[in-house]
């Protein structure tokens, strides 16, 4: 499906799939670092069918959005992002942030441009992450970035050793979306590797870079006075009760949901369960703008 164009920060072209009536409760959702807005198809259909309209974007980088050719993939880049689309909307839309769209939700709202958002929920990701689940989930991005695979078969085989707890994914026409077709006849993910190269891997292993960074997101998350949701997979590597506890010192307001079973993919893992809960929360924040 052609996607609609929107525009991030300093003119970026951001692809977008959007379901739901024009004038429905808007719902922004940024995917996690190295998926698509495909990410939230189930997703934007519920939504959809309670009210709202899903915007679900491919972050910079991503999908069918632009590459940034200068290497812009600063957590600040991706958030002012945000911003611009929040901005553009002709009502003030919710935020659903997954990992990497989550932290950008974080940055967003607490430090660059308050008051941007309605409501803002994080999908397994606080400011407090664990070191190993970070390596992990930056090694299987990073192990591919380049030499690609020489099938989709070979990617569908590469997924399921990194989702062991998954059944066996085939090379299925939904999983051909998240690759493109090089010139030289080997599929790539569907992203930049500059993302992982020049941002992500080099703050794995910097210690003191991982504490800045600890502390930005600590500020930001401190101010963050709209309605937040937290969302947490119950089997995480990425996000420990420790860090949960942690989060909800700096933002004891927010709402909290932990879904059984379910790792740092959470949509993926268990998306009837993430539905229920996303729905609940906007439906008791937002009900009485939905129904205007």
């Amino acid at each position: 499906m052609t996607p609609t164009m929107l525009t991030g920060h300093q003119g970026h072209p951001i692809a977008a799939s959007i379901e739901g009536g024009e004038q429905a409760f808007p719902v922004v959702l940024a995917h996690g670092g190295g998926q698509t807005r495909r990410a939230w198809k189930a997703v934007s259909k519920l939504l959809a069918s309670h009210g709202f309209r899903a915007i679900a974007i491919d972050m910079r980088g991503h999908g069918d959005s632009s590459w940034a050719t200068d290497g812009a993939y600063d957590i600040r880049d991706f958030a002012s992002d945000l911003v611009a689309i929040a901005q553009a909307s002709a009502r003030k839309p919710a935020l659903i942030g997954a990992s990497l769209g989550g932290l950008a939700g974080i940055i967003a709202e607490g430090e660059l441009s308050r008051d941007s958002f309605a409501s803002l929920t994080l999908v397994d990701i606080t400011p407090q992450m664990e070191p190993e689940g970070v390596a992990r989930v930056v090694g299987f991005m990073a192990a591919h970035a380049r030499e690609g695979f020489a099938s989709p078969e070979e990617a569908a085989h590469i997924i399921s050793q990194y989702l062991p707890h998954r059944p066996s994914r085939k090379a299925s026409p939904g999983l051909q979306r998240y690759l493109r077709l090089g010139e030289n006849g080997r599929y790539y993910w569907h992203w930049d590797p500059a993302f992982i190269e020049g941002v992500m891997q080099a703050r794995i292993t910097d210690v003191e870079l991982i504490d800045r960074r600890r502390a930005t997101l600590s500020a930001a998350a401190s101010q963050l006075r709209l309605p937040v949701h937290l969302i947490r997979g119950g089997s995480s590597d990425l996000v420990s009760p420790e860090a949960v506890a942690h989060f909800r010192s700096l933002v004891p307001h927010a709402d909290y949901s932990d879904i059984a079973e379910a790792t740092h993919m959470v949509v993926g893992d268990k998306n009837d369960a993430f539905g229920q809960a996303i729905v609940e929360f906007l439906v008791r924040t937002h009900g009485a703008e939905v129904a205007r």
